[in-house]
């Protein structure tokens, strides 16, 4: 018999945050995220929490923890979607379809009394944070704030009735064989006249945070489940990239004095990790560190990327996005990173899939997000 717990207590969030170790305890890509990170995420602590109200779960057999889940609502979602959404996450299980119909029905019955009549997921917690159910790309370890998966996680969603909602892609690119080809470079040489690239000012960090912020908002406001991003939740980010990213890792684009565009390049915190097994005590700070800033690593993602939405159809627009990335490019080659992982991008967005695949990146991972009638 599979019984479901609600977790309220310290004890039953160690066991829901535990569950992954054991389950890709064999998983060679497996990358054990810092259980303090992952304890501030289902806390108050993380600025989401402003605008979401969520619920976790695990599901036990006998005195085994066998699978978990979230249910979550956001009302930033409700507000632009309907006041009848409702999203699920976080959700890790044996290959078992009883655990997956426990887990799943405790979500649903939660999100039903918050009025939800549509689920879709998974989100940890919304779209703005860890996104996609992982379906190809098994063989290789995720980047930083990407998920992992097993493959048996999407059959047992449409085996409770979920369908695909959108994919979500993430690209692989060797920083030394980027091209671009003499039309682009043409086309690029001639943009120079009009956009300007800088690197953000950190003497006015705070108010280029919200810069990118506005720009952030606009340029994704029509992209399938978009929810803005606050001022406190992109303060906090502000707040982490300053520690970890180098002022010429972050580019920002400018048309005739006014930001318009930027691009965030990311050190792959997950190649860091590697081999601490969640754990920054006793001495997991001090390699962390070391190999952030001392040794540096061969990888990076670039999670944040916008054009505002006056540029995207025009002529300069496309070309706004290879400037960025030609920077962030630069600064890659000069600080020894090999490649990069563009993510994540709509499969919807055959722009800037268009763009991306023309200078020589790969679609190389695929994210499916699930929905259902409640």
């Amino acid at each position: 018999m599979i019984r479901i717990q609600r977790v309220t207590h310290k004890s039953e969030f160690n066991q829901f945050f535990a569950l992954p170790s054991r389950l890709y305890a064999n998983d060679p890509c497996w990358i054990e995220p810092l259980g303090i990170e992952r304890a501030e995420h289902l806390s108050s602590k993380n600025p989401a929490s402003d605008h979401i109200q969520w619920q976790a779960w695990i599901a036990l057999r006998g005195d085994e923890v066998v699978g978990r889940i979230t249910a979550q609502v956001d009302s930033l979602h409700r507000q632009l979607h309907g006041a009848d959404t409702g999203h699920f996450g976080m959700i890790e299980a044996i290959d078992d379809e009883e655990v997956f119909k426990t887990l799943l029905d405790a979500a649903h019955t939660w999100l039903k009394d918050q009025g939800a009549r549509k689920i879709t997921g998974p989100f940890s917690l919304n779209i703005n944070q860890e996104s996609g159910l992982l379906i190809e790309g098994f063989d290789t370890p995720p980047s930083a704030l990407m998920n992992h998966g097993k493959p048996y996680y999407a059959s047992r969603l449409e085996q409770q009735g979920y369908g695909k909602a959108i994919d979500l892609l993430a690209y692989w690119m060797r920083s030394d064989a980027v091209h671009f080809d003499p039309v682009l470079s043409k086309l690029m040489e001639r943009a120079r006249r009009k956009v300007h690239i800088r690197t953000l000012n950190r003497k006015d960090f705070a108010n280029e945070m919200q810069t990118l912020r506005r720009i952030f908002n606009d340029a994704w406001e029509q992209n399938w489940g978009f929810v803005p991003f606050t001022e406190h939740e992109f303060g906090e980010m502000g707040a982490q990239l300053k520690l970890l990213v180098p002022e010429d890792m972050i580019h920002v684009a400018e048309i005739d004095g006014e930001p318009c565009a930027f691009i965030v390049g990311l050190p792959n915190i997950n190649e860091a990790m590697s081999g601490l097994k969640g754990r920054l005590l006793p001495f997991g700070w001090a390699k962390l560190l070391w190999r952030l800033k001392v040794k540096g690593t061969r990888t990076a993602r670039v999670p944040l990327m916008g054009v505002m939405q006056k540029h995207q159809f025009s002529q300069v627009g496309p070309i706004i996005a290879l400037l960025l990335i030609e920077a962030l490019r630069k600064a890659f080659l000069k600080r020894n990173i090999e490649a990069l992982e563009m993510s994540w991008i709509l499969e919807s967005n055959t722009g800037m899939r268009t763009i991306l695949e023309r200078i020589g990146a790969t679609p190389y991972k695929r994210y499916g997000l699930y929905e259902k009638q409640l």
